[in-house]
């Protein structure tokens, strides 16, 4: 089949809040992009039906292919969402939506898929040297979750792409105040895993447990309406609540622990990205924060990690780019 005739193509990068939604009318041409609360609507396909509506005045042709990356494991036709309560069959939600073929992947599958194709000003590099070429590059960020992936491209250009949810390892204290916040998250929750600190409402989670740390009892604290990341993190740059700053500190420290640990485990010279919506909202901060000096500091092998240049991912919708690579590659070749 000519590639045209494949055009347009529907493409979804499904979180734990939002989807975003977009047409792919030409390789890596996406256009009509529209993001919907999860939350909004009782199932996917309700909420692709509501998209497609309203991009029905710019559709010439009806997609018959899709590519949908979603924050959760793939195991087989059912899938349920790791954090909103969407729940759905893939193939009866292909039937449903009228597709040829449709095809489901993790949403860090596509991350890694983007970060291939992504150019020098599409990263905001953060301390290391260069990346080291065909050598993999992990792929993590915090979101709703927390996402974890590995990119490994070939000498013959082709990709490699593994999924894991490495969100969900045990999370391991650095310090002392690090093991106060991790015995709060503890008495709430029988595992505390990295998700729990590095994500949204890890934001909140870290707050609340420095909030009762001895000293910090009758600093300025934020109402129980203002408890929410956005404004934790508006409070920690304005400098008005040391609280706050000393949260988002916390985060960036905790965050620089695990970057460093997935880079030592996969030997990620090619480098670490760090994806999702939370971090360039506050990107010339993170830029000076304790991040680079935790992800660092790991003993004998401080020198290793040195090397390795860690990239944020600047770009609005990578999830979109990366679900429309994917694609492709199964088109091309029966394979993503």
């Amino acid at each position: 089949m000519p590639k045209t005739e494949t055009y347009p193509r529907l493409l979804a990068d499904i979180g734990g809040t939002n989807a975003r939604f977009g047409l792919e009318v030409a390789p890596r041409q996406i256009e009509c992009v529209e993001v919907l609360r999860c939350e909004d609507f009782e199932s996917l396909s309700d909420a692709v039906r509501f998209y497609l509506s309203k991009c029905k005045e710019s559709l010439k042709l009806r997609p018959i292919y899709g590519s949908f990356a979603v924050a959760t494991p793939i195991m087989g036709d059912f899938v349920q969402m790791t954090n909103n309560h969407w729940t759905f069959s893939i193939e009866t939600t292909r039937q449903c939506l009228n597709l040829k073929k449709l095809l489901v992947i993790n949403d860090f599958v596509a991350q890694a898929y983007a970060i291939s194709a992504m150019q020098e000003n599409d990263l905001a590099q953060i301390g290391g040297i260069k990346c080291e070429i065909n050598a993999p590059k992990a792929i993590l960020g915090p979101g709703t979750g927390l996402g974890v992936s590995t990119l490994i491209q070939d000498s013959d250009g082709s990709l490699k792409v593994l999924p894991g949810e490495g969100g969900h390892v045990s999370f391991a204290p650095f310090d002392d105040l690090e093991i106060l916040v991790w015995q709060y998250a503890r008495s709430k929750f029988n595992h505390v895993s990295a998700e729990r600190f590095l994500s949204g409402s890890g934001l909140v989670l870290i707050y609340e447990a420095l909030s009762k740390r001895k000293g910090l009892e009758k600093v300025a604290k934020l109402s129980k309406a203002e408890l929410t990341p956005q404004i934790i993190s508006e409070r920690a740059l304005n400098g008005d609540y040391p609280i706050c700053r000393l949260t988002l500190d916390t985060f960036c420290s905790m965050l620089g622990t695990l970057a460093a640990d997935v880079a030592l485990t996969l030997g990620a010279r090619g480098g670490v990205y760090l994806c999702g919506g939370i971090i360039p909202r506050f990107i010339d901060y993170f830029k000076t924060s304790p991040f680079r000096a935790r992800f660092e500091t790991k003993g004998r092998m401080g020198a290793f990690l040195a090397s390795i240049p860690v990239h944020v991912v600047m770009k609005k919708t990578p999830g979109l780019d990366g679900a429309g690579i994917a694609l492709e590659n199964y088109l091309l070749h029966d394979r993503i």
